[in-house]
């Protein structure tokens, strides 16, 4: 049986080269796809990895999972450097190149809407922890171990108090820069706050948004996030990006004719980023 073709993103045509011998999901090499004026970047992919029942299968294996993400961000990465490209969600797989075309003939259209939106622009992701916590209760400043019952009430509720603050404050804190950031930019979105048994991040996550910033803009927007670390005690900000337009894709393929080989509902939603390729997640 012959490979498979794994969809990363379509684009207009582009005149930069990419990356010499980029590569992409499974080592595979990536070409460039032209329908009329339109551009689908894929790759050959085995089917014993990629047809629908066999893919639902790999989609368990984190190893796998997290090797296919790195090669699918590789390619994303090599067209954000050099175009706009509008990224397609992990593991979109179609037959052949007929299937490709059909499903750029079917949905152009969308694709230049969305093109046009997002063209010379890139996304930007904050993060804001609250650590506040880890640090109220020191060696040097842990409450005696209290004398009776009424002392122990009292300590409790004192840090149920101390807790509630810090929660106040970095809300206010992520509202505030939420809203700065949105002002520099065409477009905000804003994710649900990250698991940490999952990000395996420190400190509870109380904002999770992605920004829309033209290019040309990007400078100014990282000098005002920079400006607000270590503006608020506590409060850890993180920045990541520039990346391709994830958060701004707002696209469902999940019924696109020629697409009969892909899964649905098993993968990252569309314009998600892959958590395992190192990047975070919106």
């Amino acid at each position: 049986m012959t490979g498979l073709r794994y969809v990363y993103a379509v684009c207009r045509p582009f005149e930069k080269p990419l990356q010499a011998e980029l590569t992409g999901v499974g080592g595979a090499p990536a070409k460039q796809l032209l329908h009329n004026d339109l551009i689908a970047v894929v790759s050959d992919v085995p089917p014993q990895d990629f047809a629908e029942e066999a893919l639902r299968a790999r989609l368990e294996d984190l190893d796998w999972l997290s090797a296919t993400a790195r090669g699918h961000q590789q390619v994303i990465d090599a067209l954000t450097a050099v175009t706009t490209p509008l990224p397609l969600r992990l593991a979109t797989v179609f037959r052949d190149d007929s299937g490709v075309r059909m499903m750029i003939e079917e949905r152009g259209e969308d694709f230049r809407r969305t093109l046009d939106r997002l063209e010379g622009r890139v996304e930007w992701g904050v993060k804001i922890y609250a650590e506040a916590e880890a640090r109220e209760e020191t060696p040097a400043a842990a409450p005696a171990k209290p004398a009776s019952g009424r002392d122990y009430l009292m300590q409790r509720r004192m840090r149920a108090k101390a807790h509630e603050d810090t929660w106040q404050r970095a809300e206010r804190f992520a509202g505030r820069l939420h809203s700065l950031l949105s002002a520099h930019a065409d477009a905000s979105r804003l994710h649900p706050p990250q698991n940490p048994a999952l990000s395996r991040a420190s400190g509870q996550n109380m904002l999770n948004a992605a920004y829309l910033v033209p290019r040309a803009a990007s400078e100014e927007f990282v000098e005002i996030v920079d400006r607000t670390k270590g503006e608020e005690p506590g409060m850890r900000v993180e920045l990541t990006g520039p990346w391709a337009a994830y958060s701004f894709v707002d696209l469902d393929f999940t019924e696109t004719a020629g697409q009969d080989t892909e899964t649905s509902g098993e993968r990252a939603e569309p314009g998600a980023r892959a958590e395992t390729s190192g990047k975070e997640g919106s």
